[in-house]
């Protein structure tokens, strides 16, 4: 590993490291963002017994999958990307994972809605350091041409995690209870986080770039300057946020969805719906990856075209999952609307990380996962729980049914604002790509 300029200032133990092993590294990390994934959708899966147990209303199910889950998740990755820029994000990661991982544990131990309501609350905490350090730790250990594809594997993560969850949640979950998942998984996480501080090492910032060079530490406020005035940066996180109004808050409640009115049994839901996701969802993370890559090195539009178009396939899809007749066509359809619904994410993820300044790689992939999060994460699930809520009081028979079709103008929506990003993109030659840190 080359030596590690003396402006970065970065603990000394970086600087002796050898060159991480990519492989590794990546596997690592998305081995961290499955449990990162797995804990934040445990409520979902396990929505039937925990309203059940717990007495809980849809609306009150949607606040903690959205809003107060995202009040933590979102501005928490603020400071901490902050901290990370100017650390070693191995130590943030690791530190984050137990976090998070220890609130997952108390989940399960929760007795009332209110200690369930804070223990999510912690989750959100911690695993607000789980993504935007492990962005830069790729970025810097794949080079540009690759890097789209390396966070489509990577982004395996949420695929994986919500098939696990879902077979091995519900699984445990109707043979003991809705306590167990949590307590075991969080039991994994820490071990986790002990040995992703142990193995992994820190990579050199920028070491991948086609033009490297030496600067010290980001400046905050001029880092968030940056970011909210940059057009790219902000469309490209305000398209993924109005993806994310769809995917989360449909995902928060699609298991609830199709066993109360599509009549699927917990049993049926731990095999079929965690082998739709794992294919249907993983497929489309690394189809997308891959996709973006090709795309990419033609013209940097393809950033933005790729999501649109594959929004727009999705978008028909979506409507008839919602008017299958029973679970099996549900299902199929819906592996169908999940492969296209994630090619946003590979897509914006490594636009707003080679748009940067290497040294505000975290920070500004946190600014990103504020405001697609916080749209998609914090209201998305918000809004369909109330609005599942307010057509039951209003007589609707099929509330939650009528809920997830309110969705709907949320792809069109994204397609639009993708379609400007790509717009944007096209006279790209006469912008800076990256604004002076």
């Amino acid at each position: 590993m080359a030596a590690v300029p003396d402006s970065l200032d970065i603990p000394p133990e970086t600087g002796r490291a050898a060159a991480p092993r990519p492989r590794l590294v990546l596997a690592a990390l998305t081995f961290v963002y499955v449990l990162n994934f797995l804990d934040r959708q445990l409520i979902g899966i396990l929505a039937k017994p925990i309203q059940d147990a717990l007495q809980v209303s849809d609306g009150q199910l949607g606040l903690i999958g959205g809003l107060y889950f995202a009040m933590f998740y979102c501005f928490i990755a603020i400071p901490v990307g902050w901290l990370a820029d100017r650390s070693n994000r191995v130590t943030v990661l690791s530190l984050a994972c137990a976090v998070w991982s220890g609130a997952t544990l108390a989940c399960g131990l929760a007795v009332n809605y209110g200690q369930l309501v804070a223990a999510r609350m912690l989750v959100g905490f911690g695993e607000a350091g789980g993504v935007p350090p492990s962005y830069a730790i790729i970025t810097d250990t794949f080079p540009p041409g690759r890097r789209a594809s390396a966070f489509g594997i990577y982004n395996l993560g949420p695929a994986i995690g919500a098939a696990i969850g879902v077979a091995f949640g519900a699984a445990v979950a109707a043979r003991f209870d809705w306590r167990a998942p949590f307590i075991v998984i969080g039991g994994v996480g820490i071990v986790t986080a002990l040995l992703v501080r142990l193995l992994l090492r820190e990579p050199e910032r920028g070491a991948t770039d086609p033009v490297r060079t030496s600067m010290g530490k980001a400046p905050f406020w001029p880092t968030l300057r940056m970011f909210f005035s940059n057009p790219v940066l902000l469309l490209a996180s305000l398209g993924s946020g109005a993806t994310q109004f769809v995917t989360y808050g449909l995902g928060n409640f699609s298991v609830l969805f199709l066993m109360r009115e599509k009549g699927m049994a917990l049993s049926e839901v731990a095999v079929w719906y965690a082998l739709v996701l794992a294919i249907g969802m993983g497929g489309g993370m690394v189809l997308s990856g891959w996709v973006v890559d090709r795309m990419t090195r033609r013209s940097r539009t393809g950033y933005a075209t790729a999501p649109a178009l594959s929004l727009a396939v999705a978008m028909p899809f979506y409507i008839a999952f919602l008017w299958a007749p029973d679970w099996p066509l549900a299902l199929l359809l819906l592996g169908v609307v999940m492969v296209f619904n994630y090619f946003y994410l590979s897509a914006s993820v490594a636009l707003v990380q080679e748009e940067v300044q290497p040294n505000q790689r975290v920070l500004s992939g946190a600014l990103l996962l504020l405001v697609m999060n916080f749209i998609g994460l914090g209201l998305g699930p918000t809004w369909v729980g109330f609005a599942s809520d307010w057509f039951k009081q209003h007589g609707q028979t099929d509330h939650l049914q009528a809920a997830l079709f309110t969705l709907t103008p949320f792809y069109l929506i994204a397609i639009a604002l993708f379609l400007w990003l790509a717009r944007l993109l096209r006279g790209a030659h006469s912008n800076p790509r990256r604004s002076p840190a």
